[in-house]
């Protein structure tokens, strides 16, 4: 079986129900036969964790972080150079949180993005500390 990364795990109420999502990838890509696998693998490992961590019925879902993949380390990130990413602030920088643009360096801790600025395309320096969220996104 060819190494998986984890991505993300993610908990929380979808509709009624409690959802523990499991983001999962791998050189190539993620086939429904490798989420079917990882599930009957990863299942029975969480009901032997004590106490619960999960007390309520919930569903878990593997599944593959597609075209929005999270950038959560800097190693991520760094290798989102070159990429359309999706950047949320913990606080403004040019009366922005939120940037969508090109990541065009990641160098001592900053990420250099280019963005549309209305029709102008501009440049901003956002130092990593005050990357709240990240992931890679679609260009539209």
């Amino acid at each position: 079986m060819a190494p998986f990364e984890l991505v993300d795990v993610e908990y929380g109420k979808i509709g009624s129900d409690f959802v523990l999502s499991v983001f999962v990838d791998k050189p190539g890509g993620i086939t429904v036969n490798d989420t079917a696998d990882l599930t009957d693998i990863i299942s029975p490992l969480l009901d032997t964790i004590k106490p619960d961590p999960f007390p309520e019925q919930y569903f878990l879902e593997v599944t593959s972080p597609g075209l929005e993949r999270p950038l959560k380390t800097k190693e991520q990130v760094e290798a989102a150079v070159g990429q359309y990413i999706h950047v949320g602030l913990y606080k403004t920088l040019d009366k922005q949180k939120v940037f969508e643009g090109t990541l065009l360096q990641f160098k001592e801790d900053v990420l250099t993005l280019e963005y549309m600025d209305k029709t102008r395309k501009k440049e901003i320096a956002i130092p990593y500390n005050l990357v709240s969220k990240a992931r890679l996104a679609v260009k539209f």
